[in-house]
């Protein structure tokens, strides 16, 4: 047994158009119907975010809701935009999306590790009808943080005073982590 094994390099053929101060952590071949036993792609995790099979695009780390990792498939539920509010945004679930992994090495523990480090503020308050939960997330190549809110299931989003006691939310939680001056 190698003390020290070199991990296989990406092919070239599988690289994504990474951006300048992109790097690759890991990656593994991935196959998106858990059912199917042919290689539909690879799944790619850099530094900034996850390169899914099949897609043109990278899903930030900042933009996974949530991920759960069962020994052989890769469940990941991305954040879809609802709306853009002064100072933060509304998110909702997009709809989940899963992999399995054939040889999956450290993806699962990347991914599991850099979702849960761009989380550096997170609390659920009720509201006059319903509740809501306030992030603050960290944007990998940008200074500070990223403010979004995610409403529960059955929360008037539009109603006027959820909108007044949730823009008061999120300035008390942006002061909290303000740095001082």
């Amino acid at each position: 047994m190698k003390l020290f094994q070199r991990r296989p390099r990406l092919p070239a053929a599988s690289r994504p158009p990474l951006d300048a101060s992109e790097r690759v952590v890991a990656w593994c071949l991935a196959s998106s119907s858990p059912s199917s036993s042919s290689d539909d792609g690879v799944l790619v995790a850099t530094n900034h975010g996850i390169w899914l099979p099949g897609s043109a695009d990278r899903l930030g780390w900042h933009e996974i809701h949530k991920v759960a990792w069962s020994g052989r498939e890769l469940r990941i539920i991305p954040a879809v935009m609802e709306s853009e509010r002064e100072g933060y945004t509304v998110l909702a679930d997009g709809p989940a999306v899963t992999f399995l992994l054939l040889e999956p090495g450290e993806v699962p523990d990347q991914v599991r590790a850099r979702v849960t480090r761009s989380v550096a503020y997170t609390t659920h308050h009720p509201l006059p009808e319903g509740a809501v939960r306030v992030v603050g997330r960290r944007v990998s190549g940008r200074d500070g943080l990223s403010w979004a809110v995610r409403y529960d299931v059955g929360t008037p989003a539009e109603q006027d005073e959820v909108i007044a006691a949730t823009d008061e939310l999120v300035g008390a939680a942006r002061e909290t982590v303000a740095p001082p001056l």
